[in-house]
């Protein structure tokens, strides 16, 4: 009977960790789902996350980094987009494949390191610092597609709830990078077609104003052309009094 009594207390408070911890990670989910609605710039849901996610976890380090999408280079790259508790040492931009961070976009696979090495970068404070014991590097996915990077670094261990939630948190952040980008290359475009309609605007204003131009000087030249006419007009008849003077004159020469 007491076995079974201590089995049954076992179950229960096993159970009550599993709905504690589920009701933990639905809720959380929620409150960063409500959060990032709306959100329209890059840099300040990187930030807002690594805020609001780093404590969550227990993290005490965080960075952030998007894939770059319009870039020439054969060999795409990560930019740096947001950091929590971060030095100077982070690299601005790493290439798919170096590294943790470029080979989890490389893979698209969660890597999550629990003998993190002594000479890693360590977490600073105002009063000392100390080597984190667990890192965790996690792929930010829309449709297959790696749109950012997530490392996480934390002196204790990351709980499995804490891993749970944040592979699902990651399906999300996909979908509200995918949107945001989308809403930025639309809003580009519309700048550009703004852009482009104001030249074509200006060009037609110019070339009207060119035309008028051009149809005032065909005035002036039609008006001069009637100008001179009219003086070769007066030319010609002068001419011919000049010559009719000049017969009479030779006529009385002749008579005299």
């Amino acid at each position: 009977l007491k076995d079974n009594v201590n089995q049954m207390i076992r179950t229960l408070d096993e159970t009550t960790r599993v709905n504690r911890d589920q009701d933990w990670l639905k809720t959380n989910l929620a409150r960063f789902t409500r959060m990032l609605q709306g959100q329209r710039d890059l840099v300040a849901v990187g930030q807002l996350l690594l805020s609001e996610l780093a404590p969550l976890v227990s993290a005490q380090q965080g960075t952030m980094y998007q894939v770059l999408t319009d870039v020439s280079d054969a060999s795409p790259k990560l930019s740096l987009l947001a950091g929590y508790a971060i030095g100077d040492r982070q690299a601005k931009q790493i290439e798919v494949g170096q590294g943790l961070v470029g080979q989890c976009a490389m893979e698209k696979q969660r890597i999550l390191i629990t003998k993190v090495p002594k000479n890693y970068t360590p977490i600073y404070s105002s009063l000392g610092g100390a080597h984190p014991q667990n890192i965790v590097v996690l792929p930010v996915l829309f449709e297959g597609q790696t749109k950012a990077v997530i490392e996480l670094s934390s002196l204790e261990a990351f709980t499995p709830t804490h891993l749970s939630f944040l592979e699902q948190l990651t399906q999300s952040i996909g979908v509200v990078l995918n949107t945001i980008e989308a809403t930025m290359r639309t809003e580009n475009l519309l700048q550009q077609s703004q852009q482009l309609t104001t030249e074509l605007q200006t060009r037609q204003s110019e070339l009207q104003q060119t035309n008028e131009e051009l149809a005032s000087k065909a005035k002036q030249l039609a008006e001069q052309n009637v100008e001179v006419e009219r003086k070769n007009n007066e030319v010609e008849q002068a001419r011919r009094a000049l010559e009719e003077k000049a017969a009479e004159l030779a006529l009385t020469s002749k008579y005299k």
